[in-house]
């Protein structure tokens, strides 16, 4: 029994770094995204982020012999999967290049109440009213932050919303995806999905392609290789500890998030970002609890 202890405390303390080192990684893809989208169009960015992170994905598949290409892959769910990352991939940028980084990185911490919300809607899991008021008092967090009908409200601020609407429902999908697809396999679509996303963005905006120079390059390359690092420990991170005991630290993004925005892009916290913010994270990790007093209680 103290063997079978000890080594769930030990798994649970790895995820939690795999958790930590994932969320980290991807705040310093939003800051290379960010970077880039000075000198590139917000098009051109998805297209050349996406094939970068396909080709990594595709790599890895082959050398552990896995198909590319598999009936499951169209399946419904798969294609639900695609249509939500790429409404939450383009829109994300989109916020990121447009409002400040330690903003969108706040307001897509809300996306595991909408996950929350999303289960308990689409696949009738059980929500007490605990959870449902945590869920919307998270939501007012999101409210603070994006400030409507006041004069701080900016209208760009709406598309880091609709871009953590699309990670939700994107969770949401791969909950329900095949379990023959392994993490290269949905690695490699998320990303392939990217592109399409830069492409239907592309051919809207109109935007001519820039040749990217040596730096830009470099830029891009550390978000490929930063997004694929991140993927790559959030799937190990799920999959060493207790989910209840590794989720909590997702918001930790939170912290890398606002720190490199106000560390490299000299943002300002205003008070309203605060105290949103405390809101959401507080709501989620109540979430987080209480789902695990129901669990024990059943």
């Amino acid at each position: 029994m103290t063997l079978t202890i000890a080594t769930d405390r030990r798994a649970n303390l790895f995820g939690s770094l795999w958790m930590i080192a994932s969320m980290g990684a991807f705040a310093i893809e939003d800051a290379f995204v960010k970077a880039a989208s000075a000198t590139l169009p917000i098009g051109q960015i998805l297209i050349l982020f996406g094939f970068g992170g396909a080709l990594v994905f595709a790599g890895v598949a082959l050398v552990s012999r896995e198909p590319l290409f598999t009936a499951a892959v169209v399946s419904r769910t798969m294609r639900l999967r695609v249509f939500f990352e790429i409404i939450g991939r383009l829109f994300y940028i989109l916020a990121i290049s447009l409002i400040p980084l330690s903003a969108a990185t706040v307001i897509l911490q809300a996306t595991p109440l909408v996950v929350v919300a999303g289960a308990a809607l689409v696949f009738g899991e059980r929500v007490g009213w605990r959870r449902w008021a945590a869920i919307f008092l998270g939501l007012i967090g999101v409210l603070i932050i994006v400030q409507p009908g006041t004069d701080g409200f900016s209208t760009l601020s709406i598309l880091a919303v609709i871009g953590m609407i699309g990670f939700a429902g994107r969770d949401l999908a791969s909950r329900a995806a095949p379990a023959s697809l392994g993490t290269a396999i949905l690695g490699l679509y998320g990303f392939l999905s990217i592109v399409v996303a830069g492409v239907l963005f592309s051919v809207w905006q109109a935007a001519p392609f820039v040749q990217p120079d040596v730096k830009t390059w470099l830029v891009l390359s550390g978000a490929v290789l930063t997004g694929v690092s991140a993927y790559s420990c959030l799937m190990k991170a799920m999959r060493t500890g207790e989910i209840s005991a590794v989720t909590p630290f997702r918001y930790t993004r939170l912290i890398f998030g606002v720190a490199f925005g106000v560390a490299f892009f000299g943002e300002r916290l205003s008070t309203s970002m605060l105290i949103g913010s405390s809101l959401i994270v507080v709501s989620g990790l109540f979430i987080l609890w209480r789902g695990k007093q129901v669990k024990l209680a059943n």
